[in-house]
């Protein structure tokens, strides 16, 4: 017996016939919290497990995705609490900037109120306001679901301590000359109206138009081809290749840029495709990166033609317009001119949207500050590479690798309101100071803050040690800094993983955050589809919860996570893991029934059955199955083995063989009741982490301890008399108890298909001399429902299995004629098919045109068909004869 399961004698209290989650669930967790159990001691001796909660946004409810990674990290955080480990995992909030502000903005439209007609200090008070009454969504599903965080210590990203973290290291930034501030073209959402970064840029394929418009004339004439012919306006030249010849003549030359009055240079430039298009591209240093770019490199000056809300500011004709609006006007006075060479629409093409809003991004010049990521970004690639931290998958490297080793500087201003604001000071005499949070901002007539917000990202990426009360050296960063693994979707991989690397590695003295990162997928539909509220597939987990229990979907979302894949659900497999739920309860709840206990040792290997030994045998073989899988993050696989395990061979195996053993009493019933406890014992903790509800329950009153929360995780179990390292095994119970499944599962199946009910009674005749099979005779007649054959006994039908045989009467079971009937029509059925397959695998010229998919098909059917053929035969021999 493992240490933990010396258990004082106790009277198992009697389980209500059906499990209902509802009346379970919600008790238990305020119970567990009650308690303490979920809470961290930075005094404690034992070794620490950390992890941090990816923040949710503040703004939003817990969806499927979320629930599907909260179930995976508190299954790591739960089996580490049972393993001894002085578990962390930190909950908390993001203030998520522009999504919050956005939804703010909507409340006071509702209102009639703009933030501008509240002022700064006003809008952000209605925001703390906002969240101090909704914020709380998120706490209470967490609960719901089960998740063991340290609630005493939720932190929020605006929190005083997160802030003075945030604004420490924007000025260790600034002073290593790592932040600074500079014109370069960014991101611009005009309905948001800020910036924003890469990341969160959404491409998709719009429907537009690509017109090729002709500068200038006759052979001082040039065609360049656009998709954005609103941003001519701000041209300041055409590029062409160096090498391209048709352009030779016209580089160093100036030609007329149409409707604008102005000369454009022509420049030669590397980064223009000579093979694409014309060979020639318009340059709009203000409103394209790439054109920027090529700017720079030529000294071309950059004139902003669109306003922040996207408007032409360019005088003439189409000042005021709308930029969708003075595509279409300008477009038009080109034709009218005779400008228009082609024209091609609808033009499919790659636009980028706000991930927020939606609405179309316009690149656009503007003042921000930025991080230069170039040294942070070298020592989060060499982390990995150094082997300092493990990203699992392994085979997710690579893409780590491809961003972190190409990023560009980052843009962290964001012209908002609500977030952390810059800690930079303007003077009136163009001073700049950079504030820390133990200074003093300057004072006087003249000095102001710089009215920008940062990225959420930025305060997000601190998380780790930010939380712990850095930038103090507090017990809790002693204690729980790094992270012992990240569990988060390979889909921000980028907008938070290589920013907690960055930072980590820079403020904590080359210490990365954590030691691995663990990328799970998205969660999809049943059909593989990305659940949203758009396609109308998008799922409520608390919906499925309130239906089925929440460790129906716990346990659905696990059995689906396999390292950095998408996770197809659908609700019938939350129905399935329902059933597993009630199979559990209502095994355990006819074991205590029939008095499996936990009280006193295992008995020794010589006072156990075949099927004792078997089953402890194959308890130990899973746990350390469980263990490898849970060390590799193999949620999926160790979910199914458990499924099986407990489903297969504990609850249909071992329960039926056990109970005509209960019904014969005496010694050998006392040691599987003992046999029995201990196995459900060690299962029921196997599956708590997943589980935790249902398990609870049923462990407490099993073994009357206090909870399996804090119970200890299962080690390999000992049996006197037969200890041996890894614990107790034994391959020949093993081989014995498969032999006697072996007959009953071919037995089950002749009967099956005989058209036998499972419940109907079949007189037999066991012959079972020279096999291990013997002792089981009584439990392998229950199993099959086959009553003793008498004195009147005549074998109908004989089945010979692993050395045994099973002789049946069926005469008054089946209608032998027209069963022999049916058998005759399937196997005529069976031999025109591998009649067929073999005719078409035997024609030459099949072979040579038909595809590989087509032929190996047809080879799968012609295999069918002789395993048909073969079974249908048996059964026939197997019939009755007249």
């Amino acid at each position: 017996m493992t240490e933990n399961t010396q258990q004082p004698k106790h009277s198992a209290p009697e389980l209500p016939t059906q499990y209902t989650p509802a009346d379970v669930e919600g008790p238990l967790y305020e119970r567990w919290v009650e308690r303490g159990y979920f809470e961290a001691d930075e005094k404690s001796e034992k070794p620490p497990y950390t992890i941090v909660i990816p923040p949710p946004n503040v703004t939003g409810s817990l969806h499927l995705g979320h629930a599907f990674e909260h179930t995976l990290i508190d299954a790591l955080t739960r089996r580490k609490r049972m393993q001894g480990y002085e578990t962390l995992w930190q909950p908390g909030m993001d203030h998520a900037g522009i999504a919050t502000q956005n939804v703010v903005e909507r409340e006071l439209a509702k209102e009639g109120v703009s933030r501008h007609d509240l002022g700064r200090e006003k809008f952000v008070e209605r925001v703390w306001q906002w969240k101090k009454e909704s914020g709380g969504q998120i706490s209470g599903q967490m609960r719901r679901l089960g998740d063991g965080v340290a609630w005493s210590r939720e932190r929020f990203t605006m929190d005083e301590g997160l802030s003075k973290a945030v604004q420490t290291i924007f000025k260790r930034l600034y002073d290593d000359e790592l932040i600074y501030r500079a014109e370069r073209i960014i991101n611009w959402c005009p309905r948001c109206l800020t910036a924003i970064s890469d990341i969160e840029v959404e491409y998709q394929d719009d429907d537009g138009e690509l017109v090729s418009i002709r500068y200038g004339d006759g052979d001082a004439s040039i065609v360049v081809a656009t998709t954005r012919a609103e941003t001519m306006l701000g041209d300041t030249a055409v590029a062409v290749h160096p090498d391209d010849e048709r352009y030779a003549h016209l580089v160093g030359t100036e030609i007329e840029l149409p409707l604008t009055g102005r000369r454009i240079p022509v420049v030669a430039d590397e980064h223009v495709d000579p093979e694409f298009g014309t060979g020639a591209v318009k340059v709009t240093p203000a409103h394209d990166p790439n054109d920027f770019e090529i700017g720079r490199r030529h000294d071309l000056a950059s004139l902003a033609v669109l306003d922040e809300r996207g408007v032409i500011t360019a005088h003439g004709p189409f000042q005021g317009l709308d930029r969708f609006e003075a595509r279409s006007a300008i477009v038009g006075a080109l034709r009218a001119e005779g400008r228009i060479v082609a024209e091609k629409r609808p033009y499919t093409h790659s636009v980028g949207h706000c991930s927020r809003c939606k609405t179309t991004i316009e690149p656009r010049l503007s003042m921000q500050w930025w991080v230069k990521v170039g040294p942070l970004a070298k020592a989060a690639g060499d982390a990995v590479r150094d082997g300092k931290v493990a990203i699992h998958p392994k085979e997710m490297e690579s893409r780590y690798f491809g961003w972190v080793d190409n990023l560009h500087d980052w843009c962290i201003s964001r012209q908002l309101w609500w977030g952390h604001r810059i800690p930079v000071w303007y003077g009136p005499e163009g001073e700049v100071v950079c504030v820390g949070p133990d200074e003093e901002p300057p004072g006087g007539e003249g000095w102001h803050q710089d009215t920008d917000v940062l990225d959420t990202w930025f305060s997000s990426g601190l998380w780790p040690f930010s939380t712990l009360g850095w930038p103090e050296h507090t017990p809790s960063v002693e204690k729980f800094y790094p992270n012992s693994v990240l569990v988060t979707g390979y889909d921000i991989l980028f907008f938070w993983v290589a920013r907690m690397m960055m930072f980590g590695l820079y403020a904590m003295d080359g210490t990365p955050p954590f030691h691995t990162i663990a990328l799970h997928g998205m969660v999809r539909d049943q059909f593989g589809k990305k659940m949203s509220k758009s396609f109308g597939n998008a799922v409520n987990p608390l919906d499925w919860m309130d239906t089925y229990g929440s460790d129906a979907v716990r346990f659905t979302l696990a059995r689906g996570a396999n390292p950095g894949v998408d996770v197809p659900i659908g609700e019938d497999w939350v129905q399935g893991s329902r059933n597993f739920a009630n199979k559990i309860w209502n095994a355990t709840r006819f074991a205590l029934m029939n008095g499996a206990t936990v009280d006193g040792g295992l008995p020794a290997a010589d006072q156990l059955s075949a099927a004792d030994r078997w089953i402890l045998s194959r308890l130990n073989a899973v746990v350390a199955e469980v263990d490898a899988y849970y060390d590799d993050y193999q949620f999926a696989k160790l979910s199914d083995t458990l499924f099986h395990f407990a489903w297969d061979e504990v609850f249909d195996w071992y329960v039926e063989l056990s109970k005509t053993t209960f019904q014969a009493g005496g010694p050998a019933a006392d040691a599987s009741r003992r046999v029995l406890g201990e196995v459900l014992d060690v299962t029921l903790r196997l599956l708590h982490p997943v589980v935790p509800f249902v398990t609870e329950a049923l462990w407490t009153a099993l073994t009357g301890g206090e909870s399996i929360v804090i119970a200890q995780w299962p080690t390999a179990v000992s049996v006197p008399g037969a200890d041996a390292p890894g614990g107790f095994r034994d391959a020949a119970a093993e081989r014995e108890i498969e032999t006697v499944q072996q007959v009953v599962t071919e037995v089950r199946r002749f009967r099956s298909d005989q058209g036998l009910q499972p419940g109907q009674k079949v007189p037999a005749r066991l012959e079972l001399a020279g096999t291990p099979l013997a002792p089981h005779e009584t439990a392998m007649r229950s199993l099959l429902r086959l009553t003793p054959a008498g004195e009147d006994f005549t074998a109908t039908a004989s089945l010979p299995v692993a050395g045994a045989t099973v002789a049946l009467d069926l005469s008054g079971a089946i209608d032998v004629e027209a069963e022999r009937k049916r058998l005759a029509k399937d196997l005529a059925a069976a031999e025109k098919e591998l009649a067929q397959t073999t005719a078409k695998l035997g024609n030459e010229a099949f072979l040579a045109k038909a595809p590989e998919q087509v032929k190996e098909k047809i080879r799968t059917r012609k295999a069918a068909a002789e395993a048909d053929i073969e079974r249908i035969s048996a059964q026939l021999a197997a019939l009755p004869t007249a």
